[in-house]
């Protein structure tokens, strides 16, 4: 259960951990059945991966504001149902010979964005739920469940893949919403209508909704740097995994399962980063601590360039992700708490919304723009130009505390790995919550 923080927090943790397990056990999934069961070359593949991001962030668009003005729990109940559903098309196609490409990119548009409407709502959700000086605690329970998934998912899910082939991933991935929608009911008590939805509010967003959470977070001169940096070093940091993968698996050499070693075990750091989060705060403040972490997590990305062949290229990248995930586990649940903080209660699903649809859409540009500059300058040239602006991002960092939004309103994010910090060892972002990055 929750422990201290309540029967209703419990269940929603539980959904949580079970829907992340189910998600990164399906880790890379797509791409394995693309290659393994339709044959699909690298640019197919590529494709898959940008347009999920980018049409289910551009579709999600409009459910921000019609989120806003509904009760949570039932829309994200709705949105775990709709994502098991649509995954389970997979194997039954795949069982009748009758599977395409087509369909997998149909799918995945579909999840993508049911993940961002699902992550607006349990934002909001939550605040009903934690009371405002647990929110931190309620951050970092997210943030260690979303490592431990990422450490343990993928590892196991390859070895599924092995023995029962890619589909069976994603049968064992849309059984796990179906569990969050049961566990999200449990939360029991009736849940009021939020105050701000007059029955006008209900029928249809307007359309000045749409743009009301990038307008608050411009706006905002606490949100609007956190904002920039958030999208800048989640970018940089995600472009360069297809490029780690081409210049280990590739380049030098090195077997898949060492690949999968050199980016699970440094997920240790999350778990610690995480832990460690509250008793900094609790000593230093949460501002130091929120400008220290986001300074010196993007110190390492840079020593990725230098990466060689066997077992020193393998110690150098595990020591470089074990820096970064620990920096980012400390950062994430702090960053969660001070943006929920900032946002009053009436604008969560809207700023939740805008915040994670920038960064999809960043994310997946950013990605383009490092293939095509790898292919231009070299590998590992491109992995050090990443590198090299990511130490100019903490210029973005707020210089002073800023105190609360107008309700100094009270929650936690359960997407905040997914959307605040970067999840470095997931090659391209799925639904993290695809976990606790934006």
């Amino acid at each position: 259960g929750g422990g201290s923080l309540g029967r209703g927090f419990g269940w929603l943790w539980a959904s949580y951990a079970v829907s992340t397990f189910g998600t990164r056990l399906a880790f890379d999934a797509f791409p394995l059945i693309a290659v393994l069961a339709l044959n699909a070359g690298p640019a197919q593949v590529s494709a898959l991966a940008a347009a999920g991001l980018a049409v289910g962030a551009v579709v999600a668009v409009p459910l921000g504001p019609w989120v806003e003005f509904r009760r949570k729990r039932p829309v994200m109940i709705a949105t775990d149902l709709v994502r098991c559903a649509v995954l389970l098309t997979v194997p039954v196609a795949f069982a009748f010979g009758r599977l395409g490409f087509a369909q997998l990119l149909v799918v995945s548009v579909i999840v993508a964005t049911a993940d961002i409407t699902f992550r607006a709502a349990a934002g909001s959700c939550l605040k009903s739920l934690v009371r405002r000086e647990n929110l931190l605690a309620a951050n970092g329970r997210f943030e260690a469940t979303s490592w431990t998934a990422t450490m343990l998912g993928p590892p196991v899910g390859g070895a599924a893949v092995g023995l029962f082939g890619p589909v069976a991933t994603v049968a064992v991935d849309a059984a796990s919403y179906l569990l969050s929608a049961l566990g999200i009911r449990a939360i029991g008590r009736g849940e009021p209508l939020p105050e701000h939805a007059g029955p006008a509010r209900t029928s249809r967003p307007r359309s000045g909704d749409l743009l009301e959470g990038w307008r608050y977070v411009l706006t905002s001169p606490a949100l609007r740097p956190l904002f920039f940096n958030t999208l800048l070093v989640n970018g940089l940091i995600m472009a360069t995994a297809p490029l780690m993968a081409v210049l280990m698996l590739g380049d030098l050499g090195f077997a898949p399962w060492q690949y999968g070693l050199a980016f699970a075990v440094p997920c240790v750091g999350g778990l610690i980063g995480s832990r460690l989060a509250g008793p900094l705060v609790a000593r230093f403040g949460e501002h130091r601590v929120l400008v220290t972490s986001g300074a010196l997590r993007v110190c390492w990305p840079v020593g990725l360039a230098f990466v060689g062949p066997g077992v020193q290229g393998l110690v150098l990248v595990m020591a470089v992700e074990l820096a970064l995930i620990t920096s980012v586990g400390v950062y994430n649940p702090v960053f969660a708490t001070r943006r929920l903080e900032l946002t009053p209660p009436d604008r969560v699903a809207r700023t939740l919304t805008a915040w994670t649809i920038s960064g999809k859409l960043t994310t997946a540009s950013l990605t383009a723009l490092w293939g095509l500059l790898a292919a231009l300058t070299g590998l590992r040239t491109a992995v050090a130009l990443a590198g090299v602006l990511l130490l100019a991002t903490p210029l973005l960092l707020p210089r002073r505390s800023v105190g609360s939004g107008p309700e100094g309103s009270r929650g936690s994010d359960p997407a905040a790995a997914s959307t605040s910090g970067a999840d470095p060892a997931k090659g391209q972002g799925t639904g993290l919550p695809s976990p606790p990055a934006a």
